[in-house]
């Protein structure tokens, strides 16, 4: 149980986790990845190449020290964080190696003369707290997976049934159970997790679901990425019958029911989630504005799909921005307010959705607030490690 003395110490952190919070998670990597290999697969590694697995662990950590006495207050990212813990996997059994790893990089990175007897015991008793939340939090949708029609807990075997090139970049990957058995149905906008071996090597990651639920497979789009062991693989190697492991569809960034408009604001590959929102919104006779950016026609995905459907619904209006000139664009240049503005419903009371790259994310949030739409109804989800986004 955390004491009011120990909550009081876990705040007085919080300066230092300000500015050195990075630091201080980077440490802690190093040494759950060096003491523990078996937790490996749990991480994409170019993210911590890259330094966003501790940007963002050190965001939650400040976050969670912050917000000791209202845990309420963090509720939205612990639910990101849930999810993603969900859909890799996660166990009990690896929280105890976390926390011992992460009470040893604070005693390291800041001395024992800050990190005292006390902090660390109070830092422990937080970490506990922590800990039993989401194990909690976890155990409840593992249950709720394993209990649904088609559902199942931990790794279920599933073949390649159809593979196919959607654009330059992407390609999709049609799922079906090796046991021929009925399927979980997902909700637009979620996720699913995939466990592959590559060159020796277990990965774990997990991929957008990009179409409807239809009780029989999956569908991923998955982009190559520069230098990606897992998307690599999937492009270049894997080929329908082969099989891999999947785990039950995970993710909180979902199609709200109602009324509102809907607003689909995408980046790239951030067009997945919303190709299974969009079918969603439009079957329940709902106003849609489509709006995708990509950086020419080459790399736009699904096009021709987003446009048949316009010609049967006249419910949807799509408006496409190429980064480069090019045919077929309505735009060129980057997604910016004035354009947005041209773009969305005339009453800004809408249920928007945006996706992509981070930068473009935190611009579009910007446009959205600055436009009138309403925070609560301006959604957004990360394809990595769960962040702030300025």
């Amino acid at each position: 149980m955390l004491t009011a003395a120990q909550r009081a110490i876990v705040k007085s952190t919080v300066p230092l986790l300000e500015m050195g919070g990075e630091t201080l998670t980077t440490h802690f990597y190093k040494l759950l990845l060096a003491e523990y290999p078996e937790v490996q697969p749990l991480f994409n590694q170019t993210h911590q190449a890259s330094g966003a697995q501790p940007r963002a662990l050190a965001y939650g950590v400040l976050m969670y020290a912050k917000h000791i006495d209202q845990l309420e207050a963090i509720g939205e990212l612990a639910g990101r964080i849930v999810n993603k813990h969900v859909s890799l996997q996660i166990e009990p059994r690896h929280y105890p190696m976390v926390g011992s790893c992460l009470l040893r990089a604070i005693r390291e990175v800041l001395g024992a003369d800050i990190a005292t007897d006390a902090v660390i015991e109070a830092w422990g008793a937080a970490y506990g707290q922590l800990a039993d939340i989401l194990i909690g939090a976890e155990e409840q949708a593992y249950a709720a997976n394993a209990a649904g029609h088609g559902g199942w807990r931990g790794a279920r075997s599933f073949r390649i049934a159809k593979k196919r090139r959607e654009s330059a970049e992407i390609t999709s990957f049609h799922f079906e159970p090796v046991d021929g058995g009925a399927v979980l149905a997902h909700q637009p906008g979620q996720y699913i997790g995939l466990r592959l071996v590559v060159n020796g090597q277990e990965q774990r990651r997990n991929y957008s679901l990009s179409a409807v639920a239809n009780g029989v497979g999956y569908r991923i789009s998955v982009k190559r990425e520069a230098g990606g062991v897992v998307s690599t693989h999937l492009h270049d190697q894997m080929q329908v019958g082969d099989v891999l492991d999947l785990f039950p569809p995970a993710g909180a960034f979902t199609l709200s029911a109602g009324e509102k408009p809907v607003v689909l604001i995408s980046g790239g590959v951030g067009i997945t989630p919303t190709l299974a929102m969009l079918d969603a919104a439009l079957a329940a006779n709902r106003p849609v504005h489509f709006i995708h950016c990509a950086r020419n026609a080459e790399v736009h995905a699904f096009r021709e799909v987003v446009d048949a459907i316009a010609e049967k619904h006249t419910g949807l209006q799509r408006f496409y921005c190429y980064d480069e000139e090019g045919e077929g664009a309505h735009a060129i240049g980057r997604l910016d307010q004035e354009r947005l503005a041209q773009w969305l419903p005339a009453s800004r009371d809408v249920d928007a959705y945006f996706l992509g790259p981070q930068p473009f994310m935190a611009s579009v949030k910007r446009s959205l607030k600055a436009l009138g739409v309403p925070d609560a109804q301006a959604r957004y989800e990360f394809f990595g490690p769960a962040a702030e986004l300025q």
